[in-house]
């Protein structure tokens, strides 16, 4: 596949921008720091350029010789061109060194001047790029850059591939990029330096290419973004392309269409299809249109000589014939840009009549329904009928998205009068996009239909979808709220899907967990009171989830209540349905095993009916189980997968993130636990999320813990103390955070306070019978005692406590009390000497055991240090600028650059060194100083001036 000229990308962006290219370019700049050379390869468009500039202005500044040469398809017959360009310029530097005969040889080549050919002076040509590139790095490093290396002429790539192989030993290296189909890219391989590595830059992900199309200003539905990966492959250049070429048409293409694929893209792909016959071409046509054509389909669609015309299409490299398809042989266009612009060049009526072919072959009613709908022009009540009752097949076969599609095109073709009326199919479909995770589509219809609606039921209906499509950046819809009330006017039903989104309302935009509990039993009613069981349900199951958060007494009866039949199947299933209450109040109450069957059985149902919010919404319950559970490696591999569901849905990205920190600071990198928390605050408090908010600060102070912070876990976790105060959520086991604050006010020397949290949670924990919450209560007592010097009492607590979390399953939290155990009888003194009297001891190894049992990695870490720490020097007196000197070499260098104000990033750049080792070094320094904080070592720097 040839790129002509005009579609590289525009210089502006050519630096250094590179997307979704982590792990290749980490493998180059791995190689090339290393003193090797790297081949990047890939199909055309897939990003090659992008990546080598980048590379190359990253290393060209370590180099003392930089040589270029970038070659075109048009230049490729001219002789030794490229070799022009990588030594024109050098000539004469290089000129002086060389024998006579290599430089007679060279500067004909070069200048053109001569009659130089490879055939009369190959030998010497061959030695002298040996011998001028040998002499430029004999002044210092040299880095050649050669993009496009399937375009450079013979005699150069033969001149360069003969010094390459020769330069071992020199500080000469190679970054080239060549165009590869598969992996066609050993040629080139052998032509390079024998430490070359050969890095393959794939196509994008569907997350990646949405960031490009981001960052290029083309703001696209996420449904259109899913398409344009889809029909580009993850390949960028037709990425862009395509992105271009939507945000500047104003008609989008029709449901169920193929993207229009602009002008340029079509020569790019199409090129050969000149070389098929008028029929083959409808036969292509037909292929195209279809959903996943087979030859038996294209036979049927009246093609007779199709499986002919396929294989001259194969020999071309238009389609692959697939002979293992689940379904028997299939056909596959070799790239699906290919489909996607044969359809757009083809002429409407030819478009028609192959959907009209296709709607009496197909097999799959639905199937047949769409192309039906593709091939008729204007309304027509029996298309719009077929269209209505394909789309119930798909949402039953847990096909949402089809679902909404085909719900538009019933939209389309209904008569207005009739009923069910256009608007009520359109405002199905928007609601089947919900269900998909297409809240962009979903909201699009919505206003739409609000445009015109004149109907009180469908202009409700409408703003419903648009209050949905916010999820929890409620303040950006908090103007619809009114607008809805006026047109629900006195009706139940309406009044109830209104008032039952004033209940969520109440509790993200104002925190108010008692008007969202009497807004949600208030929605019910009404909806009791109009028929609608389905909102009655709902609002049930919203005042349960409610009134558990807020400890309040009335929960398991709510629960019961929505637990009733007659049920709605939608709504047992449904993530803010009773089902989902009724685990929240499992989980809570410390039946892991049950709320690991509920979640389970809820997910797997979601999953089949196609419910992307609501799969999201169960992976991080399932995900919180395990976690709780002590299954930590399990609960980061679900955390991880619902984040990346949620991102590329748009939906619960928030709590997701919060989650996925927990997981991470449990079983992965807390370093990145404590970037997805921050990133969970920061969206709660942009979006207004109070719910959230004292959640994703939950997590952050337990990152900041687990990363050895307990100022910053303080900090986080009395923000969520307050926050929770004011929303009325008195049940400790919401959260769960009391522990973790406790334990790091002790270690900031503030165990008074540490107490009174201790002493208010228990009282909540022990009204509700949180068991779970009380035993890791009495192990931040415990270390509570051991700050007042009651060793014998914390010990004993802490055994207590751990073999009751032991007893209710919560693995992770028996670790900890083991790790706090441990680190007692490492203070006590004699606690390991011969007949000491206390029995068996709980060691570090027991900590590491239980640790590792739960993959709790960032946790086996904290213990290896503590194991491996010096035995702590008295801290009675205060530090004195005296005791700097009986530091370690590096923790005094990291003391004095703390004292100069360098944060432990800048720290670890100027030494050379991690930066957990930087704050492994500081809480040492801390230790042998008798302090808390950097701030005391910045006091060192203010006595040390003063004196």
């Amino acid at each position: 596949m040839t790129v002509r000229r005009d579609f590289r990308e525009p210089a502006r962006h050519r630096p250094d921008l590179v997307f979704g290219r982590d792990e290749p370019v980490a493998a180059a700049r791995d190689q090339l720091t290393s003193g090797g050379s790297v081949l990047l390869h890939g199909p055309a468009g897939i990003g090659k350029s992008t990546v080598l500039r980048a590379l190359a202005a990253e290393y060209a500044g370590a180099a003392r010789t930089v040589l270029r040469c970038s070659a075109t398809e048009s230049e490729s017959h001219l002789p030794f061109l490229a070799l022009a360009d990588l030594l024109g310029l050098v000539l004469e530097e290089v000129s002086g060194h060389l024998p006579a005969a290599q430089r007679t040889a060279l500067e004909s080549a070069l200048t053109g001047r001569g009659e130089s050919t490879l055939q009369r002076d190959g030998l010497a040509l061959r030695l002298a790029v040996l011998s001028a590139l040998r002499a430029l790095a004999a002044k210092g490093p040299v880095l050649i850059v050669a993009d496009d290396l399937q375009w450079l002429d013979p005699a150069s790539a033969e001149l360069l591939g003969f010094a390459a192989r020769r330069l071992g030993g020199t500080p000469v290296q190679l970054l080239c990029a060549v165009r590869t189909e598969g992996q066609e890219y050993d040629r080139h391989l052998r032509a390079s330096p024998p430490d070359t590595v050969a890095i393959r830059l794939g196509p994008l992900s569907r997350a990646q290419v949405a960031t490009l199309l981001d960052h290029r200003g083309h703001r696209l539905p996420r449904s259109t973004v899913r398409e344009i990966h889809r029909t580009s492959g993850g390949n960028p250049l037709f990425a862009l392309e395509l992105g271009r070429a939507l945000a500047e048409n104003p008609t989008p293409p029709r449901p169920g269409e193929p993207l229009p694929v602009p002008t340029s893209l079509r020569a790019l792909v199409l090129s050969r299809l000149d070389l098929l016959s008028v029929e083959a071409r409808r036969t292509l046509l037909v292929a195209s249109a279809g959903a996943r054509p087979t030859p038996a389909l294209l036979l049927a669609a009246g093609r007779d000589n199709a499986e002919a015309e396929c294989a001259q299409a194969a020999e071309l490299g238009l389609l692959a014939t697939d002979l293992d398809g689940p379904s028997g042989p299939a056909i596959r266009f070799a790239h699906p840009l290919i489909s996607a612009a044969l359809y757009a060049e083809a002429p409407a009526h030819e478009r028609r009549a192959a959907h009209a072919a296709l709607s009496t072959a197909a097999g799959d009613p639905i199937e047949r329904a769409r192309h039906l709908a593709l091939a008729t022009t204007g309304t027509d009540p029996e298309v719009a009928a077929r269209l209505a009752g394909a789309a119930t097949q798909a949402r039953d076969r847990g096909a949402p998205l089809v679902a909404a599609h085909l719900g538009l095109l019933a939209g389309r073709h209904t008569p207005a009068g009739t009923a069910p009326g256009p608007d009520e199919h359109r405002l199905q479909a928007a609601e089947d996009a919900i269900t998909a995770g297409e809240v962009d589509l979903a909201g699009d219809i919505a206003r739409e239909v609000l445009t015109r609606a004149t109907v009180p039921a469908d202009r409700v209906r409408a703003w419903i979808i648009v209050i949905d499509t916010a999820g929890h950046t409620m303040t950006e819809v908090d103007s619809v709220f009114p607008q809805a009330l006026a047109d629900a006017g006195d009706d139940p039903r309406l009044l109830a899907l209104v008032h039952y989104q004033l209940a969520w309302r109440g509790l993200i935009l104002q925190g108010d967990f008692t008007e969202a509990r009497e807004a949600a039993a208030h929605a019910a009613e009404l909806a009791a009171r109009g028929g609608d069981r389905r909102t009655e349900l709902l609002s049930l199951a919203f005042q349960a989830q409610t009134e558990t958060l807020m400890g309040h007494p009335d929960a398991p009866a709510t629960i019961k209540r929505a637990l009733k039949q007659p049920q709605d199947p939608a709504v047992a299933c449904h993530h803010n349905g009773a089902g989902s209450a009724r685990f929240r109040w499992l989980v809570m109450g410390d039946q892991l095993a049950q709320a690991r069957a509920t979640v389970t059985a809820l997910l797997r149902e979601v999953r089949r009916r196609g419910s992307v919010e609501s799969e999201v919404h169960f992976l991080r319950g399932l995900a919180e189980t395990e976690l709780r559970s002590g299954h930590c490696g399990r609960a980061l591999d679900l955390a991880r997968e619902g984040l990346r569901l949620a991102r590329d849905s748009g939906i619960g990205q928030t709590a997701s993130a919060m989650l996925t920190s927990l997981a991470e600071s449990s079983g992965g990198d807390v370093d990145r636990g404590l970037v997805l928390a921050r990133e969970a605050v920061d969206q709660a408090e942009e979006d207004g999320d109070q719910m959230y908010l004292s959640r994703a600060l939950g997590a952050l102070g337990y990152a900041q813990l687990v990363a050895g912070d307990p100022a910053g876990t303080v900090r986080s976790l009395r923000r969520v103390r307050e926050l929770e105060d004011g929303l009325g959520i008195t049940d400790p086991a919401r959260g769960r955070w009391q522990g973790d604050l406790a334990e790091a006010l002790v270690r900031i020397g503030e165990p008074d306070e540490a107490q009174n949290v201790i002493d208010v949670s228990r009282e909540h924990a022990l009204r509700l019978g949180r068991e779970s919450v009380l035993a890791v209560l009495d192990r931040s007592e415990a270390l509570v005692r051991a700050a007042h010097g009651d060793q014998e009492a914390a010990v004993a607590q802490l055994t207590a406590a751990q073999d009751r979390l032991t007893k209710l399953g919560y693995g992770l939290e028996e670790a900890r009390a083991a790790f706090s155990l441990a680190a007692l009888h490492a203070r006590r003194p004699g606690a390991d000497a011969p007949g000491a009297g206390r029995g068996p001891t709980t060691s570090y190894e027991e900590a590491t055991r239980l640790f590792r049992r739960c993959r709790a990695l960032p946790w086996l870490r904290r213990v290896d240090e503590a194991a491996s720490a010096p035995e702590p020097r008295p801290a009675a007196a205060p530090a004195t600028l005296d005791g700097l000197e009986g530091l370690a070499p590096t923790e005094r260098q990291v003391a004095a650059l703390v004292m100069e104000g360098a944060t432990n990033r800048e720290i670890a750049a100027r030494l050379f060194i991690s930066v957990k080792t930087v704050e492994a070094t500081l809480t040492r320094v801390y230790r042998k100083l008798g302090i808390r904080s950097r701030v005391d070592i910045v006091r060192l720097a203010a006595g040390r001036r003063a004196k």
